[in-house]
């Protein structure tokens, strides 16, 4: 087909001169709208496509790569207010790897999509702070280093722009803090080391974040030849313009162009990182107000609650570097025995996680179709199993995949049908928590038994494995505990999903559960405990004790005051619970329980506290009360219940919530909500955000000189449950027991029964959470 040359004039006074195909621009051309905006470049059968320059009216212009009309391939922006943008786009849209400087003079270099920082990027700010890192959504998360003009350093994980999760701050007079933060806050334990004290292997710890100390590893990346690449376009458009729809839509094209100037202008992102900036400033002006120590020979094991130092115990560098060698090795040693036992190597269990993945997908799969009816007895049969082969190379009815080959058993599939729809969980969402692309986390801490426990991707499941007494006592109490559950919405008791067994090659059985997460919790678990009521074994060694331990009945300092109404539901359920677990004659249970505690609103003017306990006598107390002995008693007033609205809070269920909204006392016998400052609104149920005040009870003389409790008064958000339910009464396996621990004595024994058990259970529970005054 011939190209003609030819100028043409719109009756909207747009106008184009160039290349036409037929009645199409197609080829090399000029197009003026009628508001000034000018394009000169490629064309292809009426449509911007190839190279071009695009200059707006307000003074912004584009050169760069075109498709189908839009900005798409690789190109440079220049704003009118001096902003500038040279990478990748798509559809008018910064997507890919780019590097924007802004009119403030901040510049970002990094991966972008659909217009905003997502990936790994670096910002620098006109002040001279400096981040390297992950970004998500436009804000940092991830992975990432922050660097201030005065040379102090964080590096570890941000959540929303903000420091969340375990990281190191490097003060610039060489000082350094070990620890983990919240919402830009420190909240729970670290250690700090002051000038001059020798500190850990920053190396190997940057290391386990896949670091550089430096942040080489991720600047290489935006350094790479691939980011400097420009992609090519591969988008085909089959979109026809008519010379009529031309003429008709001529400023459609210019509307695309004015709007993409437009935004820019008044959207700029910067304006987004000038207040992150501020937030970083303003952290890291209080984090300046950290002094140095006067004993460069000490080191500090302190304990945050979001910001405000609760806790500190003075020590050297040799004790704690030993207690962190020494919990590694326990780890390790309990990691490598869990694993060799099962497997007998430690990546095996890598297969052992694909083969539950596989398993599972395949179960729900396959039962979800069949029409909900109510359970029958067969349905708990010997008979009611539903099993199948995976080889490694697939078969007519199981996919092929990358595991060994392995048998697999699905037990009583109706009954944990009819269970996960009783608990509102949904058999898709339940599936890609447990079976997605991002896999299951193997915990680092396998429990006393050997279990191993796999964590779903989103927080929300359990896997543990079981022994086959335990799987023998769950199946033949399943009956009940499903009417039990069914009876009861506000039941304690762990939420079971599904029951399973995988046979490996060589006839090594694997059984292991699905439970619910009961610690899956916007808000950050800071203690947790295991109550069963007893003395005996009891404690845990101090230096056994990290972030993540779960602590036992002697490490309880506290007793928890909570709201009469709520006191009331919570002992009259456990009770409900205690009688079930006695009729099926369990034993040895635990009280699982979850602190979330708050900062009253008058201690956050201590947000950042002095660095040495010796004179902490010495701060303003501010609204608050100070005792004798220096030590503040200020009430807390971070909570505040108010009258539940189902409208302000989330009622989607959970693999740990299913009950129904809690009355108070002192909100009249109403349901009711729970407001929390800083982090919203909380729908109080049994067990899930329960509020409570913390008193500690230890009395002076046992508390340890070199560590002192701040404050005798917490506000805190409770979440319990009780676990461990698969322990039957054996009469003759105690005595054997108490015989060879030479720990005989008729009164211990028989305070094992179910019904003592149960007693005792709820006498020790109803000291730690006393009747109001």
């Amino acid at each position: 087909m011939e190209y003609t040359v030819s100028e043409k004039a719109f009756s909207n006074r747009d106008v184009y001169i160039g290349n036409f195909k037929g009645i199409l621009p197609h080829g090399n051309g000029n197009y003026t709208w009628s508001d000034g905006t000018v394009y000169e470049g490629d064309w292809e059968e009426g449509k911007m496509t190839g190279k071009g320059k695009l200059i707006w009216t307000s003074g912004a212009q584009y050169v760069g790569d075109f498709s189908g009309g839009y900005l798409h391939g690789y190109g440079i922006f220049t704003g009118c207010d001096g902003s500038f943008y040279q990478g990748s786009w798509r559809m008018n849209i910064q997507h890919g790897m780019g590097k924007k400087q802004y009119c403030n003079s901040d510049i970002y270099e990094g991966s972008w999509k659909e217009g905003v920082h997502e990936g790994n990027g670096r910002y620098s700010w006109n002040s001279g702070n400096a981040y390297i890192g992950s970004w998500k959504g436009g804000k940092m998360c991830g992975r990432g280093i922050m660097k201030w003009a005065n040379g102090d350093l964080f590096n570890g994980f941000w959540l929303n722009g903000l420091r969340d999760g375990s990281g190191v701050y490097r003060f610039a007079d060489g000082g350094y803090y070990f620890g983990t933060w919240s919402r830009g806050l420190k909240d729970g334990k670290g250690t700090f080391y002051p000038v001059g004290t020798k500190h850990p292997s920053l190396k190997k710890w940057c290391s386990s974040l896949d670091y550089c100390n430096d942040g080489t590893s991720l600047s290489g990346l935006l350094n790479s030849e691939e980011s400097r690449a420009q992609p090519s376009v591969k988008r085909s458009f089959s979109e026809k313009l008519s010379i009529s729809g031309l003429l008709r839509n001529s400023s459609r094209i210019s509307h695309k162009a004015m709007s993409l100037d437009k935004n820019w202008t008044h959207c700029d992102p910067s304006r987004e990182f000038i207040r992150y900036d501020s937030l970083s400033a303003l952290s890291h002006a209080s984090e300046e107000g950290q002094p140095e120590a006067q004993d460069n020979s000490s080191v500090y094991e302190r304990e945050y609650m979001q910001g405000v130092l609760i806790k500190e115990r003075a020590s050297n560098y040799t004790e704690i570097s030993r207690k962190s060698k020494q919990r590694n090795k326990i780890a390790v040693m309990q990691e490598k025995r869990s694993c060799i036992d099962i497997f007998g190597a430690h990546s095996r269990s890598y297969y052992l996680m694909l083969n539950l993945q596989l398993g599972i997908r395949y179960t729900v799969g396959k039962i979800t179709p069949v029409p909900v009816r109510e359970v029958r007895s067969s349905d708990f049969g010997d008979r009611a199993r539903i099993r199948m082969y995976f080889p490694r190379k697939g078969s007519q009815f199981t996919p092929p995949h990358y595991s060994v080959d392995f048998y697999w058993k699905d037990y009583c599939p109706m009954v944990f049908r009819n269970l996960r729809e009783m608990f509102k969980l949904d058999a898709a969402e339940y599936m890609m928590s447990i079976c997605g692309d991002d896999g299951l986390r193997e915990l680092s801490s396998p429990g006393k038994s050997g279990s191993i426990f796999y964590l779903s991707h989103d927080d929300r499941f359990v896997i543990k494995t079981l022994r086959k007494t335990e799987l023998k006592v769950l199946l033949k109490m399943l009956p009940s505990y499903y009417c039990h559950v069914g009876e009861h919405e506000n039941t304690l008791i762990t939420k079971f999903f599904g029951l399973h067994r995988i046979t490996l090659k060589g006839g090594k059985k694997v059984r292991f559960m699905v439970m619910g997460n009961m610690f899956c919790t916007e808000l950050r678990i800071h203690r947790r405990y295991d109550l069963k009521g007893s003395s005996i074994g009891r404690s845990t060694d101090k230096d056994k004790i990290d972030e993540n331990t779960t602590l036992k009945d002697l490490d309880l300092k506290f007793e928890f005051h909570m709201d009469k109404l709520l006191r009331e539901s919570l002992f009259k359920q456990i009770s409900l619970d205690c009688m079930f677990l006695q009729s099926q004659q369990i034993i040895d249970y635990s009280l699982l329980l979850g602190l979330h505690f708050i900062v009253p609103e008058n201690l956050k003017a201590f947000s950042q506290p002095p660095g040495t306990m010796h004179n902490h006598e010495n701060l303003a107390t501010g609204d608050g009360v100070t005792s004798s002995q220096g030590e503040l008693l200020i009430p807390p007033k971070g909570l505040l219940l108010v009258t539940h609205e189902p409208g302000s809070v989330s009622t989607a269920p959970g693999p740990h919530i299913r009950g129904s909204t809690l009355k108070a006392y002192s909100l009249g016998d109403k349901e009711v909500d729970l407001l929390l400052p800083g982090t919203g609104r909380l729908r109080v149920q049994l067990g899930v955000n329960m509020p409570a005040q913390a008193n500690l009870k230890l009395l002076q003389d046992e508390v340890d000189s070199t560590e002192v409790e701040l404050f005798e008064f917490y506000d805190v958000v409770l979440y319990m449950g009780i676990i461990d339910i698969l322990q039957e009464y054996n009469v003759k396996k105690k005595v054997e027991h108490a015989y060879k621990s030479l720990q005989f004595d008729p009164q211990s024994i028989s305070a094992v029964e179910p019904k003592l058990y149960a007693k005792r259970f709820i006498n020790f529970l109803e000291k730690v959470f006393p009747d109001p005054p």
